[in-house]
């Protein structure tokens, strides 16, 4: 391209680091001091631009990148800029027309599969991370889909637990670009409040947590950015709080149903609080909620034999109190997860993508450029932890 140069590693406020590869007409170092002030130096061929228009400076002029403010500088802009003082407007034309250097912003992408690497090859470089996946797979319409707004509710969630500082600048603003995205979505259909509450409590509890440690702690970005989000965040808990449900006068109530209908609309349920939440409807409800045979049901479904033994409650009379098992193993062991959709993994392409049903089903799509005999015996179902997995080096 006519007069553009990038860096081809990270800037370091630090300074030092490895002599980068020459490159014809183009030569970058690293330098910097100890007040946060990091310049990238480089050589530039200056070339003459499309359509004839001159560009600034001289051919071989050695120019400083400031990373502060993304500003190109000759040895007197940078002069100028050590001094605090304004600078040549004519030197940020430079970084305009050679460079295009412009200070990082959120890109969104719309990628239905990526490539995941964790190695260097003869034919391919680096690795992908986990927030470049986060970046480049297509979060923001898998939100709007019901059958993925729980997986990517709990995916969000565990990045909040665990792996947020891991995340880059451009993957921050995605994260917190979706999350707004899920919040305004609960106020808007009332569904799933219990969930969002969840996450936004550990998210802000991480915050707490690295906020008052800054310096400690690896924290991406100006803390004045950090202490805004967390002041968005108890925001949207209050509204959350504060969430009133609409009544909808249709006619037919749970009231009205069967209660044969009733007890198979409880076995249905995974969750063991969902059941206590409908059971606070309606007095048939809250009695068919104590059934002794669903909680047992629901404690067989998650846990296994032995962590029955381990976590025996018993009864005055003898009998085993499922539903206090179940909330007692619930806080020892980790229950099974159900999505209606979730992203799937090619163990013969290494490729993760959100596979679109109806295309596979009439265009026999396998939903990414798959180069096996039989695509469907590679796929593997990836749960929210597994993602995180995929990208622990």
């Amino acid at each position: 391209q006519h007069g553009r140069a990038e860096p081809r590693w990270p800037i370091s406020a630090a300074g030092g680091g490895a002599s980068p590869r020459r490159l014809p007409g183009r030569r970058w170092a690293i330098s910097g001091n100890k007040s946060r002030r990091a310049a990238v130096r480089c050589r530039l061929r200056v070339v003459s631009a499309p359509g004839g228009a001159r560009t600034v400076g001289a051919p071989g002029e050695l120019c400083h990148f400031w990373a502060r403010t993304g500003d190109l500088l000759d040895g007197a802009g940078l002069k100028q800029k050590t001094a605090g003082k304004d600078v040549n407007p004519g030197l940020r034309d430079l970084k305009e027309r050679i460079t295009g250097v412009a200070p990082a912003t959120a890109c969104f992408y719309r990628e239905k599969w990526i490539y995941v690497h964790k190695e260097s090859t003869r034919e391919r470089h680096g690795y992908c991370t986990l927030g470049e996946a986060f970046n480049r797979l297509d979060f923001f319409s898998a939100v709007q889909d019901a059958r993925r707004f729980t997986y990517v509710a709990r995916l969000l969630q565990l990045i909040a637990k665990s792996q947020l500082t891991s995340l880059s600048g451009v993957a921050q603003k995605n994260y917190f670009n979706v999350l707004d995205k899920i919040v305004q979505k609960v106020l808007d259909d009332h569904q799933n409040p219990r969930l969002i509450k969840d996450l936004l409590q550990d998210l802000s509890s991480t915050l707490c947590i690295l906020i008052r440690g800054v310096g400690k702690s690896v924290l991406v970005g100006n803390i004045n950015i950090w202490v805004c989000r967390l002041e968005t965040i108890l925001n949207w808990q209050q509204q959350l709080q504060n969430l009133q449900m609409t009544e909808v006068d249709s006619g037919l109530t749970l009231s009205d149903l069967p209660v044969h209908m009733l007890s198979n609309i409880l076995y249905r349920f995974s969750d063991g609080w969902d059941i206590v939440t409908l059971g606070q409807v309606t007095p048939t409800l809250s009695a068919l909620s104590e059934d002794r045979r669903l909680w047992k049901k629901l404690c067989q479904y998650h846990f296994g034999e032995k962590q029955f033994c381990r976590h025996l409650i018993l009864s005055e009379k003898g009998h085993i109190e499922w539903k206090l098992m179940y909330f007692a193993l619930q806080k020892h062991y980790p229950t099974k997860e159900q999505y209606g959709d979730t992203l799937h993994f090619c163990r013969h392409c290494s490729i993760l993508f959100w596979k679109d049903r109806r295309l596979a089903l009439l265009l026999e799509d396998s939903g990414h450029p798959c180069t096996a005999a039989d695509p469907d015996s590679c796929f593997t179902p990836v749960s929210p932890q597994h993602f995180i997995d995929l990208f622990k080096f």
